[in-house]
């Protein structure tokens, strides 16, 4: 049923604030309005500075990522983000999650559902006990009909003076319980006071009595229960588990601190900030481990500037001089990437230009040129720029392929590749390979040796590829270039970078 909104959403701010939060989303919006960020996605991150809410924000075009401290900040935050009109909220916590939507006459629709812990006190998780359980039951219960099964103690038991005594008082227990209770209390007191021999052939007896009852259905029993025994002592020998919100198994390795203070300036998100830490990964494999001396470093398409200012702290930790340029075709972005260098410390050895990958004015040439995810042909741009600055290591993670597809769509595929193109999704993933390969093959009739490599998990995006070169200087030999000419004739293809390079020529 509707509730007050009111009080829908007070209940959603303690829980934002409260120490158990886990995630919490904010999207969509009321009727007749419209919040001022299209999205925004909350959640804890512990900072070597200590415990933060972290804020997601995203206008639609790029996010905003900063970190509050918990006390009067991070409340002054939360109520703002409650005072947007977003129409539905989505709050995760250790036990509970809710779901709100605002209703078109301004109520809230409220959906709650506890959350089981995932893990117990005892360290086991809820379906094993149930399974120990029932193993358990089932094995009494088996015990229980195995036990009552009248005449085979009787039949397979030697003679013994206590097994004399104890099959009257079975046969009575089974007819009378309450009267075999009472006398099998002292006939127990009997056995105990046996003589030591009489016991041990008792025991002998007993045991080869039980060998034999094990056969058939008693037999699984027992495999059954040494398993689960094993299984009980493996489980107690172990920790218990302890359940930690936002815990690890185990520290990860980062070439940048995730508690370096540069994050909390440029913010990003966590996939962002993976794909980054995975590109300078690259780059470290790239450059020589003897490398000294300055070094000249621009971003083609820098954007946000993420990778421009975690490239220019891993750099320097190496101890090397840097200078590095981003350039971005955005005036906005010059200023914001600006002021952050500003705040930062680093204006004096990291500046922004505004321009086009292809015009924008760079001096003196860069040494290293990088580039993650230029669209399209903005890729071939940064290329070209590289090879004819002559830059010694160019590493380039190319987004869309639309150009080729294109062409392919046009013009069709040679005989007989038709059924590569014939469908549109398999045209486009053809495409993808068909350009780098292109690309690949164009930098090393330029002198590079180029190769295409995967530099983070596909899981963190699927524009995953990187093409990383390093001048060489070598002349091309007439195998490389025909084996280059011969599939763009064939493919019926104009790739953008031998175009590029076409139209300027290259000193090589």
């Amino acid at each position: 049923m509707p509730e007050p909104l009111d009080a829908a959403l007070a209940e959603v701010r303690s829980m934002l604030l409260g120490a158990g939060l886990t995630r919490a989303v904010a999207a969509g919006r009321r009727r007749g309005q419209r919040p001022s960020v299209v999205r925004a996605e909350l959640r804890p991150v512990a900072l070597k500075a200590g415990s933060r809410l972290q804020i997601v924000t995203s206008d639609g075009a790029r996010p905003y990522t900063r970190n509050v401290s918990p006390g009067p900040e991070s409340d002054v935050a939360v109520e703002a983000l409650l005072a947007e009109p977003f129409g539905n909220w989505h709050v995760e916590t250790t036990d509970l999650t809710l779901q709100l939507r605002v209703t078109k006459s301004g109520e809230a629709q409220v959906h709650r559902k506890r959350t089981a812990p995932p893990v117990q006190a005892n360290g086991e998780q809820p379906a094993t006990q149930q399974q120990a359980a029932i193993t358990t039951q089932h094995q009494q219960a088996s015990t229980t009909q195995h036990q009552q099964q009248p005449g085979m103690t009787e039949r397979k038991q030697p003679a013994g003076p206590t097994e004399r005594h104890q099959q009257p008082a079975e046969a009575t227990q089974r007819q009378q319980p309450a009267e075999a209770t009472q006398r099998q209390q002292p006939a127990e007191a009997t056995e105990r006071q046996q003589a030591t021999g009489a016991t041990e052939r008792q025991q002998q007896a007993g045991s080869t009595t039980q060998g034999r009852q094990l056969a058939g259905t008693g037999e699984r029993q027992r495999q059954a229960a040494g398993v689960t025994e094993r299984w009980q002592q493996e489980s107690a020998s172990q920790q218990p588990a302890v359940a930690v919100p936002g815990g690890h198994d185990r520290a990860k390795a980062y070439l940048l601190d995730p508690g370096d203070p540069i994050f909390a300036e440029i913010g990003g998100s966590a996939a962002k900030r993976r794909q980054v830490d995975a590109f300078l990964r690259a780059l470290a494999a790239t450059l020589p481990g003897e490398l000294t001396g300055p070094l000249r470093v621009v971003d083609l398409g820098c954007g946000n500037a993420y990778l421009t200012f975690a490239a220019y702290r891993y750099l320097s930790q190496r101890g090397l001089d840097i200078e590095l340029v981003g350039v971005d075709v955005r005036e906005d972005q010059r200023r914001r990437n600006t002021e952050l260098a500003e705040r930062l410390g680093w204006a004096d050895r990291v500046r922004f230009v505004a321009g086009s990958i292809a015009d924008a004015v760079v001096e003196p040439a860069p040494d290293l040129v990088l580039a993650l995810h230029a669209c399209d042909t903005a890729t071939d741009e940064a290329l070209a720029r590289a090879v004819r600055w002559g830059a010694r290591w160019v590493l380039a993670a190319p987004c869309c392929h639309h150009d080729v597809a294109a062409q392919l769509r046009a013009g069709g595929a040679p005989a007989p590749y038709g059924l590569l193109t014939r469908q549109g999704i398999l045209r486009e993933r053809f495409a993808d390979v068909l350009t780098d390969a292109l690309r690949a093959g164009l930098l090393r009739l330029y002198g590079y040796r180029a190769e295409v490599v995967e530099f983070v998990d596909s899981a963190h995006t699927p524009r995953n590829l990187l093409i990383r070169a390093r001048r060489t200087g070598a002349a091309p030999t007439r195998d490389q270039q025909a084996e280059y000419r011969q599939l763009v004739e064939q493919w019926r293809v104009a790739p953008r970078l031998e175009t590029l390079l076409r139209q300027e020529p290259v000193d090589r």
